[in-house]
């Protein structure tokens, strides 16, 4: 099953979301507003990324520039980012891709391709 954690006024999650209905792809539409992973959530989601922890906070946010996380993030340990990302959705990059084999971080439709289409 193919998950995606998006929100719906984010023009990049409404261009992936488009994307899959071209390609035929169907998926499960998580609001990452309303249904944002918990904290094993993102732990597993992030070990299955094999990306760092960091590249899953939406670094355009609202949230994240008030907070002046670009300054605290070096100095927290992986447990306060974790708890962080899984304090409220809109500090997660999305769209956030879910499926068995992968987890992909934003809409890059060439990593989305190799990801769906080419298996």
């Amino acid at each position: 099953m193919v998950k995606v954690y998006c929100y719906s006024k984010c023009s990049t999650c409404n261009k992936a979301l488009k994307w899959l209905d071209t390609n035929g792809i169907k998926y499960e539409d998580l609001d990452i507003k309303e249904q944002h992973p918990d904290r094993n959530t993102v732990k597993d989601l992030n070990d299955r990324s094999g990306l760092p922890l960091k590249k899953f906070f939406n670094t355009s946010g609202k949230m994240y520039r008030e907070m002046e996380l670009s300054k605290r993030l070096p100095d927290m340990s992986d447990d306060e980012i974790l708890d962080l990302l899984a304090s409220d959705g809109m500090l997660v990059k999305r769209p956030l891709l879910v499926t068995d084999e992968v987890v992909l971080v934003g809409f890059k439709e060439d990593n989305w391709r190799e990801a769906l289409l080419c298996k």
